[in-house]
């Protein structure tokens, strides 16, 4: 398929003065002397976007999402590199990006329209469709600087959707209205993705990422870091959240350094295959077996951790790696909502310990324990262990979480003559991100079976 929208190379500097008198010093310099810094907003960004493909960006705040979309609908001028766009441009950038405060609502649909190359008469044919669609009702008449965000952005949007783009380009701008909206629009999309509309959109929306977007583009700090499926790229995504970029560049330089056409795997070890919970199998391990584990390729290098992770216990246990799994054996913080997945903990002890237990909890953003369980719950008790043993423990369970956010917490504790004893937790370990194409009312899904059928009609009075 032919590319229709090309990205090649492409700058952007801005110059940066400490102070606003700098900038007139500078350009009446005899010298030319230099009083600014330049400041890289991009740095030879590259990528295609094929006909009839959806196509997300995403990155931290800074990292030059917004600035290549105005770059590619021509609001802003590269520095250097080259960009293509074939095809009518339908743009839905920041609140306020093309409508003028002044005019009403009508006017600006109508001026809008002009400047996408549609005569009065198009428009007129195309005006009832776009009101229906905002749902504004009589202050379509009025001066948008009146308007609430919600109500700006209902308008532009349905502007956007309705005037038949071959690209449509959206940056966050959905975030603004209420959910019955979004779903309204993103149902419109879909009418558009099955039409053959191109789709260019930036979002802080992981689930919109993964539902919407064929393939997805990784921008830090103005510097694309990678390109391709959804799934792997939130997951870098989450990575550099969590501070581990120069990690994740070390990973990425790896790999790229492979070029045998062999798909690597991620996970260096074979994960043991699962039951409810895997047997906590004994392993042999002194302080030499440690450090050698250490030095292996763990289940945690392919994680998104807490940098700021809460850590305590007496010292006697470690839970040295961790992972979670989705049902394919794929080590990710992603989860598909009525999937199964596996949590995995790695624990080593440097005492004789009794009956240690084994545990997971899931918690919301707010700190509330939603769901967890540990062996002793679950009838795998461990037997004592000696100075040196490790453990692997996996349970594997169903996700009913709705769609969203949540923290993994783990610990190894037990009880010695009836008190309570944390060897080692770690709260707010991991973040686990639950991806849904249908989320119910509350917590979890109940996973209802519904049945809806008709008695009859009721007869008049």
């Amino acid at each position: 398929m032919s590319s229709i929208i090309e990205v090649k190379d492409v700058t952007k500097i801005y110059r940066l003065y400490d102070k606003p008198i700098d900038r007139l010093k500078e350009s009446l310099s005899i010298n030319k002397k230099c009083l600014h810094r330049d400041f890289y907003a991009l740095k030879n960004v590259s990528f295609e976007v094929e006909k009839g493909q959806s196509c997300g960006i995403i990155g931290t705040n800074g990292s030059g999402k917004s600035t290549i979309l105005k770059i590619i609908t021509g609001v802003l001028t590269k520095t250097e590199g080259y960009v293509k766009a074939d095809g009518k441009i339908s743009a839905l950038l920041e609140l306020g990006a093309g409508f003028n405060s002044e005019y009403t609502g009508i006017e600006n649909i109508y001026m809008n329209g002009t400047m996408m190359g549609f005569s009065k008469k198009e428009m007129d044919e195309r005006l009832p469709a776009i009101l229906e669609f905002a749902d504004i009702g009589d202050f379509v008449y009025q001066p948008v600087k009146s308007y609430s965000s919600g109500m700006f952005v209902r308008l532009a949007f349905a502007l956007s959707i309705n005037v038949d783009p071959e690209i449509l380009i959206v940056d966050e701008a959905l975030s603004v209205g209420d959910v019955f909206f979004q779903a309204k629009c993103y149902h419109r999309m879909d009418e558009l993705r099955a039409k053959g509309t191109t789709i260019l959109m930036v979002t802080h929306d992981m689930g919109s990422v993964m539902k919407y977007c064929d393939k997805v583009v990784l921008l830090n700090k103005g510097e694309k870091v990678a390109e391709g499926r959804p799934g792997e790229m939130v997951d870098l995504y989450k990575k550099i959240l969590a501070g581990q970029y120069d990690q994740l560049s070390d990973m990425l330089s790896e790999r790229a350094e492979k070029k045998d056409g062999a798909k690597e795997n991620l996970t260096s070890e074979k994960q043991p295959e699962g039951g409810a919970l895997i047997g906590a199998e004994a392993m042999a391990g002194k302080e030499e077996d440690a450090k050698s584990e250490a030095a292996k390729h763990l289940m945690r290098d392919e994680m998104t951790i807490n940098p700021n992770v809460n850590e305590y216990g007496d010292g006697r246990a470690e839970i040295y790696d961790f992972g979670i799994e989705d049902q394919n054996g794929r080590l990710t913080n992603l989860v598909l909502k009525g999937e199964t997945f596996t949590i995995r903990e790695r624990i080593r002890f440097f005492d004789s310990i009794e009956a240690p237990i084994f545990t997971f909890t899931i918690r919301d953003k707010k700190g509330n324990d939603l769901t967890g369980t540990n062996t002793m719950f679950e009838g795998a008790d461990i037997k004592p262990v000696k100075a040196g043993d490790r453990y692997e423990v996996s349970f594997t369970q169903k996700m009913n979480l709705q769609g969203g956010e949540y923290l993994i917490s783990m610990s190894c504790t037990g009880f010695e003559q009836g008190e309570h004893t944390v060897y080692h937790r770690l709260y707010d370990l991991l973040n686990i991100t639950v991806i849904s194409n249908k989320n119910t009312v509350g917590v979890y899904d109940m996973e209802s079976e519904t049945k809806a059928v008709m008695l009859g009609k009721t007869e008049d009075e």
